[in-house]
């Protein structure tokens, strides 16, 4: 079995939903392993990475306002006495959509349907420098 890691790096905004689908394909035809899988992973407690349609309503409207009334921002959270900072809803959304995702690479692509888009949330209360981790195995 071989293994190659790659990366990307993007800079994030506060509550952002960004479509890294056709960064990780490129890394896919870039990769000498054809047929395998990747596993998708962001180092942090703040952030996830998970699969959606990538569509207006769902990522303008509807996650947000799901992820709020899961984990609203505004609840004095034990974390923030913990640490100081104020991102406690942060951390629980990460803990619900994780900071890992793993996709079949079949023939040099990766095994999406029609209407799914990879996804990286950012969950963290200020803008970000993330480096996504893409690490295919096959």
């Amino acid at each position: 079995m071989v293994s190659e890691l790659h990366k990307i790096k993007i800079n994030t905004k506060v509550d952002e939903i960004v479509d890294i689908t056709d960064q990780i394909q490129s890394l896919a035809n870039q990769s000498s392993i054809k047929n395998g899988i990747l596993n998708i992973s962001c180092p942090g407690s703040t952030g996830g990475i998970s699969c959606v349609e990538y569509e207006p309503g769902l990522i303008n409207h509807d996650i947000p306002a799901l992820l709020h009334q899961i984990a609203p921002e505004g609840p004095d959270y034990a974390h923030h006495q913990t640490w100081g900072d104020h991102n406690g809803h942060s951390h629980l959304r990460s803990f619900l959509i994780k900071p890992t995702y793993t996709v079949p690479v079949i023939d040099g692509s990766i095994m999406l349907g029609t209407w799914q888009q990879i996804i990286f949330c950012e969950f963290d209360e200020k803008p970000r420098s993330r480096t996504i981790y893409c690490q295919f195995v096959g």
